[in-house]
């Protein structure tokens, strides 16, 4: 019959019901395969599903779906899912005949109340868990139930799946391909799954059929609903499916799908054997589904519920397949407790009696020592990126330490996470942003080029290859190895492609065999020489190579497959290990250090290194930095490095002595500023930087009374924190001291006053501070401002301000800071300085933070009436301020900007990224409002009534974070994202912030409830 014929309107849903069970509702209507679903609100009860099923849909497998629930109500009073409701007759299934005479099967079942899957963003492991626990607890409360129907003929069954086969032309060549693959491995397997336990199950578990708690920030599966769909089967079918439909959409399936096998089995314990099946059945549900999607296109064009999973199970199948099948079976055990490879514990009992020597591997070298040689991305031996990327000066390093240590082999590496492997070839974008490989899987032998290498144990070559290609990194030569209960192989890596042409697939060797020699740099990539040696208790799916090195999220899968080299010579030097935990160094940190000192992000970070616009964890994982302006010209930027290095190595001492740096430091600051500020003081710090300008305030004006703004901040001494509302404000603070004047924040959108034309409003604002002062017989000092309020939450200045509150300052004899801490140096993209986006000159300028690049120096320049009154005969000498080593990192930090167009570069892509995140807050209107200069951006966060949203911000910070973008939050009501990156901030940097924003203000914790 046509399907237009056998749907159900709404209104004739809610009469079914009210004729049927006497219930009067509301009836909206649901998506479903066979059945036709309706939502029915009520005033009295939580509601009702309403199922009406197709004609002559046959009854006994209707009697199969009511017992089946009576069954769990019965024997799982907690286990929340539908109660069957029984009609005005006490009937659990009722019946009534359409308008074409045919017999029509009604159900009601209880409504239960949450979200469908489908609808909740994002999907986070804690609720993958809680999906698999809870249908595991659902195939739990099924143990014992069956019924004539569980046994019938399905479709839907994966162990009935190869009926797909009969279809196979649907579809074209590539996806064909794919098709076949997966059916013929199932094929293959056929014997062993069908041993496999079996139960009556969900099968079903799709995301529409899967309830999920109404909590934004850490949701719960409630229940799994509509179980038309169980049928007795292999219990591993169920976690398949439950897989399969919660997989998609995801970069990386294996990896979403882990928290859901570890959840299932964490309610339903799942066998070893059964995991040995689970990726076939995945991907053999996938095939089910597309194949039914071909087919229903032909049958039901109109129906589109039948097509809702096709896109997305066609990109799972595609990346399924490109995942070893052995991989995906190892990772599963892992999650569910087994060790991730079976013979791994095997071979570790059997290595610790091997008791194996060096010198049987390098026979000709005759040490048997080993000195453990860190290339940790913390490791401080590999020295700067720059330096370790140097293979020369690698090189010269390792013959120098093999002086120091003439009898031990230099050797290290298992698991170390490197920042050494710049290439991005094998970079991949996960589930939460880029991943890049990192962790070593083996241990590197270094020696000099041609040593030779020898069979540890009786041996087949099973891979060996000579690499020819234009990245040479020499023979690569794979042994298979057999024991009395398992196999394993030997990789070595790295070698002489000479001395591997010798070898062959199939060849024998004998324990003391010689394999091969050491390649020589120009035919290793430029390394030093050494070997790379590495055990594998499998070979997965290659054929002629094998990864030396892994993602740190897959590192404890790898370590089963790949067990530590080490444990066949069990060195004491290679099994050393000082890293300590990030819980230790907080549990330390909250016992040895001040109390008010806080960590960033609700799980702390522990960075080691730095490079350019990233910063990198102890794991070797790369965060891009949008928050960090100290690293003003990019985290260790080689030449900042290098000028430190050199003045350090020759003096460095106070200003007392003559020094070409620090006026070389005064020349290249001087360039940059007005003519009129032509007088420098160098100092350590930003605070210290704004605590001599208040000492040249005093001086020059005899005055103490300070004018600065609503949530200023200009430093922690004590006399910043007394003009700085932003501390004294706060928590902790108890309001303004006498001689500071708080003006209000002068923030066009959510201040005081609004709109473009504030600017005079807010100027007024510091008169009215001015005639306060003269109310109280005492004369203006200063007024302090940054040229774009940080702290206050990026906020610029509204035109006009600027200049009219400074010439109503100096008009009653003060004089006019421009705090240069946060905004100097080029960061604003149009100007140098902040101040001369005002088209002012102020009298005092105090420079901070970008001045050293992460060194601390800082500097307050002045006009030549300001330092000739301050010079009143009282000394200010400074121990460490000017120094020489300081001197020659600042101006190398100003000539960087100026080498490396750093200004401009904060021009062009400040202005795209400003210009990208108004567009974002088109699509978002969360997003109140976009401002800042150059590279210098805030976004605030709001919701309709201007209202500031803190939680939505902090969520915000804390997920970018997790995709491995570091941004920070800021403003009196902490609903601020500041942007102020390195100035080395690329186009593609902006492109990648502002994908990862518009992903998650998608997000549920990020929509606003009006």
């Amino acid at each position: 019959m046509n399907y237009d014929n056998l749907k159900i309107t709404p209104q004739h849903a809610e009469d079914i019901l009210y004729d049927l069970y006497h219930i009067k509702g509301t009836a909206s209507a649901l998506p479903g395969e066979i059945d036709f679903n309706f939502r029915i609100k009520t005033k009295n009860s939580d509601g009702y599903i309403l199922k009406i099923s197709r004609p002559n849909e046959p009854l006994n497998y209707l009697d199969f779906q009511q017992k089946l629930l009576q069954f769990i109500e019965k024997n799982d009073q907690e286990l929340i899912a539908p109660k069957v409701i029984n009609d005005k007759n006490g009937k659990s299934i009722s019946q009534f005949t359409d308008a074409y005479g045919n017999l029509r099967n009604v159900r009601v079942l209880s409504w239960i109340s949450g979200r469908v899957w489908s609808s909740v963003n994002p999907q986070l492991t804690n609720l993958r868990y809680s999906l698999g626990a809870q249908c595991g607890l659902l195939t739990k409360a099924l143990q014992g139930f069956d019924h004539t129907e569980a046994h019938r003929e399905f479709e839907w069954d994966i162990a009935q799946c190869l009926w797909t086969k009969k279809h196979i032309d649907l579809f074209t060549s590539e996806d064909r391909a794919i098709v076949e693959y997966f059916q013929n491995e199932f094929e293959k397997s056929l014997e062993s799954y069908s041993k496999l336990r079996k139960a009556v199950v969900h099968n079903d578990a799709n995301d529409n059929n899967v309830i999920v708690s109404s909590e934004v920030l850490d949701p719960k599966v409630l229940a799994a609903i509509d179980y038309g769909d169980a049928i007795y089967t292999p219990i591993i079918n169920d976690v398949a499916i439950t897989c399969a439909y919660a997989i998609m959409h995801h970069n990386d399936p294996l990896e979403a799908a882990l928290p859901i096998v570890k959840g299932y089995h964490s309610t339903f314990k799942l066998q070893e054997e059964e995991l040995r099946h689970l990726y076939n059945a995945i991907a053999m549900r996938l095939v089910i589904s597309v194949t039914k999607s071909a087919l229903n296109k032909i049958k039901e064009p109109g129906n589109t519920y039948l097509l809702i999973s096709e896109r997305p199970a066609w990109e799972i199948l595609k990346k399924w397949q490109k995942i070893s099948a052995e991989f995906a079976c190892f990772s599963f055990r892992y999650c569910c407790n087994f060790e991730a490879h079976p013979n791994a514990k095997a071979f570790k009992n059997w290595s610790t009696n091997q008791k194996l020597k060096l010198s049987e591997l390098f026979q000709t070298v005759k040490k048997d020592r080993a000195h453990h040689l860190d290339l940790s991305v913390s490791s401080q031996w590999i020295g700067h990126q720059a330096e370790f990327n140097d293979i020369d000066l690698f090189q010269f390093k390792i013959h120098q330490l093999q002086k120091e240590i003439p009898d031990q082999i230099i050797a290290g590496g298992y698991l170390e996470p490197r920042a050494l492997y710049t290439s991005s070839a094998y970079d991949k974008i996960g589930n939460s942003g880029k991943e890049n490989r990192t962790v070593h899987l083996g241990l590197d032998f270094w020696l000099p080029e041609n040593t030779p290498v020898y069979a540890l144990f009786d041996s087949e070559v099973v891979i060996a290859v000579n690499d020819e290609g234009d990245k040479k990194y020499g023979g690569l030569v794979i042994l298979k190895h057999h024991t009395t209960n398992f196999e394993f192989y030997t990789l070595y890596g790295h070698l002489k492609t000479e001395s591997t042409k010798k070898l062959s697939c199939g060849l024998t060797l004998k324990k003391g065999d010689k394999i091969a020699e050491l390649g020589t740099p120009l035919e290793n990539g430029n390394w030093a020489p050494h070997l790379h040696f590495q055990v594998m208790l499998s070979l997965l799916d290659y054929k002629n190579d094998f990864p030396g090195v892994t993602y740190y999220n897959q590192m404890d899968v790898w370590k089963s497959i790949c067990p530590n080299p080490n444990l066949l010579f069990n060195s004491e030097e290679l099994q050393k290990n000082n890293q300590k935990s990030n819980e230790d160094l907080i549990q330390y940190r909250k016992q040895h250090l001040g109390k008010s000192l806080s960590l960033q992000y609700n799980i702390p970070i522990k960075m080691v290194r730095g490079a350019e616009q990233y910063l990198m964890d102890q794991y070797g994982r790369k965060y891009l930095d949008t928050v960090n302006n100290v690293a003003h010209v990019g985290h260790e930027h080689y030449a900042i490095v290098k000028a430190g290095q050199k003045q350090m190595a020759l003096i460095n001492t106070n200003s007392r002595y003559l020094h070409e740096n620090i006026n070389t430091l005064a020349k290249e600051l001087l360039e940059t500023l007005p003519p009129e500020l032509s007088v420098l003081h160098f100092v350590n710090s930003g605070s210290e930087a704004n605590e001599l300008a208040i000492r040249m305030v005093k001086a020059t004006t005899g005055e103490r009374d300070i004018i600065a703004s609503e949530v200023g901040y200009h430093g922690n001494t004590n006399m910043t924190i007394d003009i700085s509302s932003y501390k004294f404000d706060g928590k902790g603070g108890q309001g303004a001291p006498e001689h500071t004047h708080i003006f209000p924040l002068s923030d066009a959108f959510r201040g005081k006053y609004r709109g473009p034309d504030s600017g005079e409003l807010y100027a007024k604002e510091i008169q009215k501070q001015i005639e306060d002062i003269h109310k109280n017989g005492r004369g203006v000092g200063a007024l302090i401002i940054e040229p774009i309020i940080s702290c206050g939450g990026q906020v610029e200045l509204p035109k006009g301000f600027l200049p009219k509150a400074y010439e109503y300052i100096r008009a009653a004899g003060g004089i006019c800071i421009s705090d240069e801490v946060q905004t100097g140096c080029g960061r604003m993209g149009k100007t140098f300085w902040g101040f001369q986006l005002h088209n002012v000159v102020p009298d005092i300028v105090t420079i901070g933070k970008p001045l050293g690049n992460g060194h601390p120096i800082a500097a307050v320049a002045c006009t030549q009436d300001v330092a000739e009154k301050f010079a009143n005969g009282m000394e200010y000498f400074n121990t460490f301020g000017g120094n020489p080593v300081s001197c020659a990192i600042g101006a190398e930090v100003i000539k960087t900007v100026k080498r490396e167009k750093l200004q401009e570069n904060a021009l062009q892509i400040g202005a795209f990224l400003k210009a990208e995140l108004h567009l974002l807050s088109m699509d978002f209107p969360i997003i109140g409002s976009v401002r800042g200069q150059g590279l210098f951006l805030g976004i605030e966060l709001v919701d309709h009534k201007l209202n500031p949203l803190a939680n939505q911000t902090d969520y915000l910070e804390n997920r970018m974070k997790a995709h491995g973008i570091l941004m920070s939050t800021d403003g009196p009501d902490h609903n601020v994202l500041k942007i102020k990156p390195p100035l080395v901030f690329t186009k593609a940097n902006a492109e990648e912030l502002i994908f990862y924003l518009r992903k998650i203000f998608a997000e549920d914790a990020m929509q606003l409830n009006d």
